[in-house]
């Protein structure tokens, strides 16, 4: 099955302090539990345990492959190669933590695995236990949650499942394909929750085709339906959906996909998302293939500029090139990056979806400049388009030099082709980067205060307005006396203010701005919200969890101008 994603996967502990999303727990950089490989390879080395607040090694008596696939996965990798013993990944200085280990591979953690107990040992760190994992994307992250739908179910559920005392149902798991299966015991009773399953008193086998790579999210998924309680990272969560969709549980679907959401800015390759979509277009989750496509949106330039942008299938260019949410430099650089799709695509895409992908460019939005330039540019559209290709350049010189009344009466037709995206052409926007807070009184006033930003855009960017400017002014606060400051009352921090002055009035009768906030991640690049002003307003709430992709770090603020024509 193509639904592989980059893997990711930290144990984290002491779940029930945390705060809560709806019934989505993310945890924070615990560590209790944690591993690492010390080593000159990043998917190799001496395995190392933490515990009690201090590093410490494993040591290799009874030592397997079970064990180092825990480790692996924990890890982030998709498995493990092989074993290393007698310390030949050099000998560690800490306590001896773990002894006769006995795990089944299907644990989440070492740390769920069968041991002497923490710090019994009769070994010496000539003995310290290493792995070789599978080495592929690694994703660094620490985030994690915790769903909990138990609603007072009693704990010792998941013990019976766990003990597997008096079980009378065998659950069979197999990948046909690789020809691997697992067989659960579990309860009848238990299963017969679910009407999806059809399971009856004379029920007592059921078997189930899941690929190779969920096989060791099973186990944790099976207890979830005796406890409603599991963890959830980017490692298991498509598997873990992919289970509850065959299973028939909506309520692990809709949590998983909600953690799906946050999980999105975790691969900056864009790999995970494109998989991600795929795969909620096959399981029929509109939710998740939304919540996927307004994030690409967001993050369309990096996007285009990325390796996979070329794997895009059809049915998720046509999706991206009709939203109105499309975060790019123009319009111009759209099309060249779909005719290099298409380039790369050859014969895959035949003549008419190339025609249906380039009616979904907005010619009209594309400067008048610009469209002279890719008259000439442009090659393998135009060749294998040309009326439509020249249709839509003669409208964008038309729209670009007519007075907005003339065609007006098109609309209709034209449908969205007049909206604009939100395009951050360096006329068109003001990044404000310090979110340092300054209290000093007279910065504000004296214009000292990086947060206070003022430029100025053209009215309209058709070529009858270019030459004709409106002043803005962009404002980021983060506290009530600096609001004061500027006359203005406010609240909940930060809170960004902006706002046209001076001759912005003499167009209102014909340009609308719908403004944009755009909040990007300062570390990594990525934009993770976006969100409207409101009479010139918009407040951003300070605890990331409440966005849907929150930063793991601080985040920097560019306000964009987006004039329509009304």
């Amino acid at each position: 099955m193509y639904f592989l994603w980059p893997l990711l996967f930290l144990h984290v502990s002491a779940i029930r302090r945390l705060p809560i999303v709806g019934n989505v727990r993310l945890k924070q950089p615990s560590q209790e539990g944690s591993v690492r490989l010390v080593g000159d390879l990043p998917s190799s080395g001496r395995v190392d345990i933490y515990h009690d607040g201090q590093w410490g090694t494993v040591c290799d008596d009874g030592w397997e492959l079970a064990d180092a696939q825990v480790v692996c996965r924990q890890l982030g990798f998709s498995g493990a190669i092989s074993v290393m013993t007698g310390g030949q990944y050099g000998e560690g200085s800490g306590p001896i933590w773990l002894d006769d280990m006995n795990c089944k591979g299907s644990e989440s953690s070492l740390s769920e695995c069968s041991f002497k107990g923490w710090g019994i040992t009769d070994c010496s760190h000539k003995e310290d236990a290493g792995v070789v994992c599978e080495s592929g994307t690694n994703i660094t992250s620490n985030r994690q949650f915790f769903l909990d739908n138990s609603l007072g179910l009693s704990d010792d559920l998941g013990l019976l499942f766990d003990s597997g005392d008096g079980c009378d149902f065998r659950i069979n798991i197999q990948d046909v394909s690789e020809g691997a299966k697992l067989t659960f015991c579990v309860h009848s009773t238990i299963l017969m929750i679910y009407p999806e399953l059809n399971i009856t008193n004379n029920s007592r086998t059921l078997t189930v085709n899941v690929s190779q790579t969920c096989h060791p999210h099973v186990s944790a998924f099976l207890r979830y339906l005796y406890t409603r309680q599991i963890d959830v990272s980017i490692t298991s969560a498509q598997c873990l959906h992919r289970l509850a969709f065959i299973f028939g549980v909506k309520k692990l679907m809709e949590d998983v996909g909600r953690a799906f959401t946050v999980l999105l800015p975790e691969d900056n390759t864009f790999r995970t998302q494109l998989s991600m979509y795929e795969y909620a277009v096959r399981t029929h989750d509109l939710v998740l293939q939304e919540n996927v496509l307004q994030y690409l949106s967001w993050n369309c330039a990096y996007l285009i500029n990325s390796p996979v942008w070329s794997t895009i299938s059809f049915p998720m260019m046509d999706a991206l090139l009709q939203r109105s949410d499309l975060i790019v430099k123009d319009e111009a650089l759209l099309l060249e990056a779909l005719e290099r799709w298409i380039q790369g695509k050859g014969d895959e895409i035949n003549s008419d979806q190339q025609a249906s992908l380039l009616n979904q460019i907005r010619f009209l939005l594309i400067p008048v400049d610009k469209l002279y330039e890719i008259q000439v540019s442009s090659k393998v559209l135009r060749q294998n388009h040309e009326k439509l290709y020249l249709t839509g350049l003669l409208r964008g010189f038309q729209f670009n030099v007519l007075p907005f009344s003339k065609i007006r009466n098109q609309m209709d037709n034209m449908s969205h082709e007049y909206l604009p995206r939100i395009y951050t052409g360096d006329e068109w926007n003001i990044f404000i980067n310090d979110t340092t807070v300054n209290y000093q009184y007279h910065n504000y006033y004296y214009g000292l205060n990086n947060r206070i930003q003022s430029f100025s855009t053209p009215a309209h960017p058709s070529a009858l307005y270019r030459e004709q400017t409106v002043p803005w002014q962009a404002q980021l606060f983060f506290s009530a006396q600096e609001c004061s400051n500027y006359g203005i009352s406010c609240t909940t921090f930060p809170v960004a203010r902006f706002y046209g002055y001076g001759n912005q009035n003499n167009y209102a009768s014909i340009i609308r701005y719908s403004n944009r906030l755009i909040l990007t991640c300062k570390n990594e690049n990525n934009i993770f919200h976006v969100q409207d002003f409101k009479n010139d307003m918009a407040v951003v709430s300070n605890n990331s969890m409440v966005l849907p992709n929150p930063c793991p770090d601080d985040y920097s603020f560019r306000f964009v101008v987006r004039p329509e024509y009304i």
